[in-house]
């Protein structure tokens, strides 16, 4: 298992180059059969990181420019009368694919945001009253702009919460950029990508990291900062059991990157920030963004305040 992450983690650095924590996340969230949502400005490479990790893997692959005049059956698809058959025929929308780029997710209405909402939490979609899987792996990577960029929508918070981490990318640091200039990665390596992993090898992975051991004392530790969460005067909303679920399972896909069978206090913490900081509302904020740091700033105080189990 440990080489086949190399070698995913080695095919997204040739073309994503700099933030490796950014791509650890990608993975990890891979593993965890999670969704992950990379917010920051225009040009910081959000759209080349997914790119890099659909064409490292031979499944299907589709992108969504969401706009604000996408309609959600342009999304999930739409039944089609057959004149030869005299039967309506269904032609399936992007959201049936393996890895799903959805492309400035905040540039459209929310009404059309929750187009997504069944695919990223049952796997499947419901046309016509008639359900309709989708394959695994399925992912969705989304990437936002700053909500006071113009034209962009606030994410409802139960579509935030579908998402397994909220990760922001930053600006490369000056010999990363120097990189960028040179090579042009989005321009030539990136389409020279070739696939090191299978569909087959991603489920092969998942299922591995499901069966990762969670101790009891790493449980009930998760528990206590959800109940920390939810107590916290300065929070008016708290971590949900979803969340605490997502931990857990962020958790056992860290340990399995690592190449353990068993989760350490260190896996859960290292992902507290990125999986829960989206998932709670502070008493007082004036934008998402805004929210988004002082949350993190309040769970940063909530595990320094509560011992990790040795």
């Amino acid at each position: 298992m440990a080489d086949a992450i190399h070698r995913l983690r080695s095919s997204i650095a040739r073309v994503f180059l700099g933030n490796t924590s950014a791509i650890d996340r990608l993975i990890c969230c891979l593993l965890a059969r999670g969704h992950i949502l990379i917010e920051d400005v225009p040009g910081v490479g959000k759209t080349v990181l997914a790119h890099a990790l659909a064409r490292s893997i031979d499944c299907s692959f589709s992108r969504i420019q969401l706009t604000p005049d996408l309609l959600p059956s342009d999304i999930t698809g739409v039944s089609i009368y057959d004149r030869t058959t005299q039967a309506f025929r269904f032609n399936h929308g992007p959201i049936f694919a393996n890895i799903v780029l959805a492309d400035e997710i905040n540039r459209t209405p929310p009404r059309t945001q929750t187009a997504l909402l069944e695919a990223m939490n049952e796997a499947s979609v419901t046309i016509d009253g008639k359900p309709h899987r989708l394959e695994p792996p399925f992912m969705v990577v989304a990437t936002q702009n700053p909500y006071d960029f113009e034209g962009t929508y606030l994410l409802p918070e139960n579509q935030l919460d579908r998402f397994l981490m909220r990760v922001s990318l930053g600006y490369p640091d000056a010999k990363d950029e120097a990189r960028v200039l040179d090579l042009r990665p989005a321009d030539h390596a990136l389409h020279e990508l070739k696939p090191v992993m299978t569909a087959a090898d991603v489920v092969v992975l998942q299922t591995q990291a499901d069966s990762v051991k969670l101790d009891s004392s790493l449980v009930e530790y998760i528990i206590t900062l959800a109940n920390a969460t939810r107590r916290h005067d300065e929070l008016q909303l708290g971590l949900s059991p979803r969340g605490s679920l997502a931990l857990a399972q962020a958790a056992r896909a860290t340990a399995s990157i690592a190449g353990r069978d068993y989760c350490i206090p260190e896996d859960i913490l290292a992902n507290v920030i990125a999986v829960c900081a989206h998932r709670i509302i502070t008493r007082s904020y004036a934008s998402s963004v805004e929210s988004h740091d002082s949350s993190a700033a309040v769970l940063e105080r909530i595990m320094q305040s509560i011992p990790s189990p040795a």
